[in-house]
């Protein structure tokens, strides 16, 4: 039969299922077959065979009949799961009902009262098929979900078969052991399969409708306990299903091995078409959602026990009854972790490799799933994150990081990924290997929208913060208090900035510090201890190898000063707030010598009008996101106690001001009232902790003036020189301990990345659109 008869035929059975009134029994075969047994239709085809009126008309005026429907489908699943789907029909139907069910299910889920359909058991479908097996009969999610685990390792369907060609033999898909069917080389299996694109096609469509399945909480709205399990995943990544371990392992490997350009030749990829991108997208897609899983609310999965032989470490305790959390934490062999690091790192780097050689290698769209994938790594499993910390692969990973977030700091559609770079990069800085990372040289030339500079990866990452902040959107600016956070953990480390990222940090200071700049929310001035609190880290641990800074700090005194003297009266600050109030930027970039930008880079574009993106909840404040260590002399770190009486600032995190406010000062009166008790003691909330972190500077600054004054110095390369040999013994206190703010696990970020995630799972899933137009509750769909 042609395919437009195919068609044509499984047209005609929806509209007798629109328009039939009455209730079509279940054991009407010569009905219910229509849908799946002599079409020949792809997912596309069913999607506009089936428009969503349809499904809707059919839940409300005729629900038994899509029960029976539903019902039917995954009975025809579970008879291929058990038959082995060894004829070509018995694929084609699997095919067909899989294809259906990811077009109904968003229907079934938006709808509160057919929720619980899926979880209820079906007269007549007990575990061994007879009636008389009733009372365990299983609710029908966790047959389909069985199903779907047996069909994805079916051999001749989605693996190979370990069979010589002899049709006699087929195996026994009950008696094969599929962790000798994992789908690729990598972690706990040596064995790279012949691909198939068959397989890989076959494998896609059964993953997408897993996915589907998981999306019921996409219809419910974000709640603020975020620690309700998804039952889907619940069941699917718990001990009944036998193949969790190799489905586990099948969708890591197939990601981590992934190389898009094509076995390193270039341009390779547009000789061949790759059937393995859309495998790997969804296997990526369907693993950081089985591990959406809240740390803070649990006993951490983190295990770190004894090194065993095997792949998961069998250390106790046993860890989280989501198995696939239970996994990924447990993997401890070093050959492994290199396996993931290596494969994360090439395919968040594939974008960069555009810019060398355009389109030489096939670009790949899924690089936020992967840096969700590297978070639940680095979250769930510690002994991965002291790999990654341990050499400088870490560099492979930050430099895409920034590359992402320069690039996306303009464009509201982003905000997500932006959040989520600066999140791992917060993670990253607590540990104090990647302060020492840092400091390798950056030559690596990848043209970015940002002045030329020469020096190390932490002038690349002051450079790259210092262009969100100026020059990013405002949305942005719940960020900063975490972008100065991450420059404080490193900061007692870096052995010597260049003069560019110098300035930089004084430019910054410099905005932050203006009255009106201070006072125009409860939390900028913040951002100004931040920056004192890296200029005295430096100085203190680092003076050798800083004469840039020194020196850049000297030429920006008079910041300093007016610091000490900041004005605490309500008169004199109104006056400021007013005098700013038709700014029309929110921080002056003048001052900041914006040199030229890299060559063959394109400026950091706004969001397309029109494009569609999704809300995301707003994240908890840094007090909250962190929590304070001090570093002892032999490197390791305890956990200081929060100070019991909280400062109105701290206690208060105002959440994220609406963009308007924040920054005119229109409304001031009312904001100044607002967040400014009548007997809080301005000097003592500001200019206290100002004036306590100002003495490095107000010691060094007249000792180098007289120092130079006196040898009669006047050419900057001459001071600069006298700061990298003179020598300022005796002037400089003895160092404060080292203080980092260590990322912890709080229910707040746990929600974040759940609508993060399944955000960005809405908007790259167009074809075909498998959420689009249902009403979704997680998050709005907005357009820019």
């Amino acid at each position: 039969m042609g395919n437009a008869d195919s068609k044509l035929n499984f047209r005609k059975a929806v509209i007798q299922l629109t328009t039939k009134t009455q209730p079509v029994e279940a054991t009407d075969d010569a009905f219910w077959d229509q849908f799946w047994a002599d079409t020949a239709t792809s997912v596309q085809d069913v999607f506009a065979l089936v428009p969503a009126a349809e499904i809707r008309a059919v839940r409300e005026e005729s629900p038994s009949n899509l029960a029976t429907l539903c019902y039917k489908a995954v009975e025809k699943l579970v008879q291929g799961a058990e038959s082995g789907c060894h004829s070509e029909k018995e694929k084609q139907i699997v095919l067909n009902c899989s294809r259906l069910l990811t077009r109904i299910l968003p229907y079934i889920f938006e709808d509160p009262d057919w929720r619980g359909f899926f979880w209820s058991t079906v007269p007549g479908a007990g575990r061994g098929g007879g009636d008389e097996d009733d009372e365990n009969a299983r609710p029908l999610a966790e047959s389909l979900l069985l199903a779907i685990a047996d069909l994805l390792f079916c051999p001749e369907f989605t693996v190979q078969s370990h069979r010589k060609n002899n049709v006699d033999t087929a195996e026994d898909i009950h008696a094969i052991d599929s962790c000798e069917y994992i789908w690729e080389a990598g972690v706990g299996f040596a064995h790279s399969p012949q691909p198939n694109y068959m397989h890989d096609l076959n494998r896609t469509e059964l993953l997408k409708l897993l996915l589907t399945c998981f999306s019921e909480v996409m219809y419910l709205p974000p709640s603020a306990d975020s620690s309700n399990t998804n039952p889907w995943v619940q069941f699917f990544c718990s001990t009944e299903n036998r193949h969790a371990l190799p489905l586990f392992t099948s969708l890591l490997n197939i990601v981590c091995a992934y190389d898009p350009v094509g076995y390193g030749i270039p341009y390779n990829h547009l000789l061949f078409s790759d059937y393995r991108e859309p495998l790997v997208e969804q296997a990526a897609q369907v693993l950081i959602v089985t591990l959406d899983y809240d740390t803070s609310t649990s006993s951490s999965p983190t295990v770190d026990g004894t090194t065993t032989g095997t792949v998961m470490d069998d250390a106790d305790p046993p860890g989280p009854d989501n198995l696939f959390v239970n996994y990924l934490s447990r993997i401890h062999r070093e050959e492994d972790f290199q396996f993931i690091l290596k494969g994360v790192a090439r395919l968040l780097s594939n974008p960069l490799l555009q810019t060398y050689l355009p389109n030489s290698t096939k670009k790949i769209q899924f690089h936020q799933e992967l840096l969700v994938l590297f978070w639940k790594l680095c979250d769930f499993n510690k002994k991965f994150l002291f790999f990654v910390l341990k050499s400088s692969d870490v560099l492979d990973i930050l430099v895409p990081i920034l590359y992402f977030l320069n690039d996306a700091r303009a464009d509201q559609s982003r905000v997500g990924l932006m959040h989520i770079g600066v999140f791992i990069l917060l993670l990253l800085s607590g540990e104090r290997n990647f302060g020492v990372r840092l400091n390798k040289p950056y030559s690596v030339r990848v043209p970015m929208d940002i002045p030329v500079f020469t020096g190390t990866h932490a002038d690349l990452l002051i450079i790259v913060f210092h262009k969100i902040i100026t020059s990013g959107h405002q949305r942005l600016q719940p960020l900063f208090d975490c972008l100065l956070t991450i420059i404080v953990n490193v900061s007692p480390y870096l052995k010597s900035l260049s003069m560019v990222s110098a300035n930089k940090l004084l430019h910054l200071l410099e905005a932050f510090s203006t009255t009106w700049f201070l006072f125009s929310t409860v939390q900028n001035h913040h951002l100004v201890f931040f920056l004192l609190e890296v200029f005295n880290n430096i100085i203190q641990y680092q003076f050798d190898g800083n004469s840039n800074l020194v020196y850049a700090i000297i030429r920006k005194r008079n910041v300093f000063h007016q610091l000490a003297n900041l004005p605490t009266d309500l008169q004199s600050i109104q006056k400021a707030l007013q005098r700013k109030k038709k700014a029309p930027e929110p921080i002056s970039r003048t001052n900041s010598q914006e040199g030229m930008s890299m060559e063959g880079s394109r400026p950091a574009a706004p969001a397309e009008p029109g494009t569609l993106k999704t809300s995301l909840v707003a994240t908890p404040g840094i007090d909250k996101l962190t929590e304070k260590s001090q570093v002892s002399e032999d490197g390791t770190m305890r956990s200081l106690e929060p100070e019991s009486s909280q400062s109105p600032a701290e206690g208060s995190s105002p959440g994220i001001v609406s963009d308007t406010e924040s920054w005119s000062g229109v409304r001031l009166n009312a904001a100044l009232q607002q967040w400014w008790p009548t007997d809080w003691n301005l000097s003592r909330e500001v200019k206290l902790p100002i004036l306590s972190s100002l003495p490095i500077s107000g010691l060094l600054v007249p000792s180098c003036v007289k120092l130079s004054i006196d040898k009669g110095l006047t050419d900057e390369s001459e001071i600069l020189k006298f700061l990298q040999h003179g020598t300022l013994v005796g002037l400089l206190p003895v160092p404060h301990p080292i203080l980092i703010r260590k990322y912890q696990a709080n229910s707040g970020t746990a929600m974040w990345f759940r609508t993060y995630m399944w955000g960005v799972i809405y908007l790259r899933n167009v074809d075909p659109p498998i959420w689009y137009d249902t009403d979704v509750k997680l998050f709005e769909i907005q357009r820019v």
